[in-house]
């Protein structure tokens, strides 16, 4: 305390903090003043949530296990040359394991950052770990990959966005690199399919390629409950029409993706769900949520989460009023090309909030 104090006198107090901590070091060298236990209370990782251009952003505070590991990871795997996505030559993995010659040739022609050698760096790493199968064979029914849906429409004209199984948006050209090294599966939906989806009683948990095809449906991304976003990757699939305690049957006509709290909550008692599959309509295949009111009380009016139709509303609604204004793009058939910032903007808006922000986008979108 005598030494902070004198050091106090004639430093900044930038200059303390750290003449602090080496005077720490001094007095507890093996680090015995902050044990295990608090290094392990303070570690933590966020993911935070994607900005409107996509990216999101990482935080972390290490223990000195991880710190080390990562810190030898970066020390082998994000040298300049190595693990370059702009660069098909550049070579993947660690520095030890690539051509001394290739890697030089590569470092010449590598521009980034040492932020952006270290973010390219963990891409490959977790590519790898991928590749490798070192996840597992399966999640919640799902396999351990990176599934993604698209709209064959954006496909052809290569614009747009694709969603992934734990709701993150993937612009469709990322979506075309990524499909070369992919194993491609056909969502088929009424009468043909080659895969077995109806099993009636003979299984009660839905298969893998049921979950597949329930993800692929235009609102399989997300739980179906209204107003719920939970992604695909964190729900059950719920005996939406018949209850399998009740003789449901386990077909994907009747399956509806639902989180683990609201797939709970299916009853006949009041607060609770009761669900059933919608048979026809614009709705038909979709899975309808009714609240349970008290005995005597009016019945609650039934409803479906609308979440996954903000975006195709958005265009719709777009299209319609540039075509009000310009009159329609007969030459080109094109359809306006949604940008990356409103589309994820109006994810998680109301209807009202959707309707105002994209008649103001359209107000202001240029004419392509």
């Amino acid at each position: 305390e005598r030494q902070m104090t004198e050091i106090a006198i004639d430093h900044t107090p930038t200059d303390i903090t750290n003449l602090g901590a080496r005077l720490l070091a001094h007095l507890d060298p093996d680090g015995t003043l902050t044990d295990d236990t608090d290094r392990k209370r303070r570690r933590q990782l966020y993911v935070h949530r994607q900005r409107a251009d996509g990216t999101a952003k990482l935080t972390a505070n290490l223990t000195p296990e991880a710190l080390a590991r990562i810190t030898m990871l970066l020390a082998v795997w994000a040298k300049p040359g190595m693990n370059n996505p702009d660069d098909p030559e550049s070579p993947c993995g660690s520095i030890e394991d690539a051509d001394p010659d290739t890697v030089a040739a590569a470092a010449e022609r590598d521009d980034r950052t040492p932020a952006q050698l270290n973010h390219d760096a963990l891409n490959a790493l977790l590519k790898a770990v991928f590749e490798d199968g070192l996840l597992g064979k399966s999640h919640r029914g799902l396999p351990v990959q990176l599934i993604v849906k698209a709209d064959l429409n954006d496909l052809i004209r290569e614009a747009g966005l694709a969603t992934t199984a734990t709701g993150t948006l993937i612009p469709i050209t990322d979506l075309i690199t990524l499909a070369a090294d992919a194993q491609p599966w056909l969502a088929v939906f009424k009468d043909a399919t080659a895969i077995p989806l109806y099993f009636g009683r003979g299984k009660r948990l839905a298969t893998r390629e049921q979950r597949l095809v329930s993800f692929a449906r235009p609102d399989g991304e997300i739980c179906s409950t209204p107003d719920c976003d939970l992604p695909a990757t964190h729900v059950e699939m719920h005996h939406a029409q018949l209850d399998w305690g009740l003789g449901g049957l386990t077909d994907i006509t009747d399956l509806a993706p639902a989180c683990p709290k609201h797939n709970r909550m299916v009853g006949d008692q009041p607060g609770q769900y009761t669900t059933r599959m919608v048979r026809d309509g614009a709705d038909e295949g979709r899975c309808a949520w009714r609240l349970n009111t008290q005995p005597g009380a009016p019945p609650n009016p039934e409803r479906i989460n609308r979440r996954p139709d903000l975006p195709r509303r958005f265009a719709e609604h777009l299209h319609q009023v540039r075509t009000d204004i310009h009159g329609p793009d007969e030459a080109s058939g094109e359809q306006p090309r949604l940008q990356l910032r409103q589309v994820i903007d109006l994810r998680n808006a109301s209807d009202a909030e959707a309707t105002l922000a994209s008649i103001m986008l359209a107000i202001a979108y240029p004419r392509v």
